[in-house]
């Protein structure tokens, strides 16, 4: 199993484990965060971009593939405002591998993991323009005005679902 850490930075020798600031997690136990291969994806974007990420799973309708996939073979999609459009070109990215031996499943929708341990690189990756390289991951990318829109759907679909930096989106009547 490959991991990743996705940065804009390039120079990170090596990754502490840190409190998490998310609200809903533990906050006495330090942790190193990675995302598996498969849920790349979810973090080919700058590091605030707002975006629904969204895969088909054994629970995917055909209904939905069809309403939410322009091509009838995709499996992998991610809606961004509009906004980040020109930012989604020109940011550069690291992919930081790890070795898999000290991480944990946290999360297998989202495809997190976490270590407790200081996790040092085995490689880096250099992602000159996400989006490519996301086209290349052959993700539908979607970009729109109102991303709570998108939001609202996918939570509301039979995919398996990611909604990530939302407290960046723009606002929208209601929210």
């Amino acid at each position: 199993m490959r991991l990743f850490h996705v940065s804009e930075e390039a120079d990170i020798a090596y990754f502490e484990p840190r409190i998490p600031t998310r609200e809903d997690m533990d906050k006495s136990q330090a942790l190193v965060w990675a995302i598996d291969e498969a849920h790349l994806p979810n973090f080919l974007t700058p590091r605030n971009c707002p975006r629904v990420c969204y895969h088909v799973s054994k629970q995917t309708t055909e209904l939905d593939r069809k309403l939410y996939f322009q091509q009838p073979d995709s499996t992998y999609g991610i809606v961004l405002e509009k906004k980040w459009e020109q930012e989604m070109q020109n940011t550069d990215l690291y992919l930081y591998e790890f070795d898999s031996r000290n991480f944990k499943l946290l999360d297998a929708v989202a495809g997190y993991y976490v270590s407790k341990h200081r996790e040092i690189p085995s490689a880096v990756w250099y992602v000159s323009n996400p989006l490519q390289a996301l086209n290349e991951r052959q993700v539908e990318v979607r970009f729109v005005d109102n991303l709570w829109e998108a939001h609202d759907a996918i939570m509301q679909s039979s995919f398996d679902w990611s909604m990530c930096r939302m407290k960046y989106a723009q606002s929208s009547p209601g929210k």
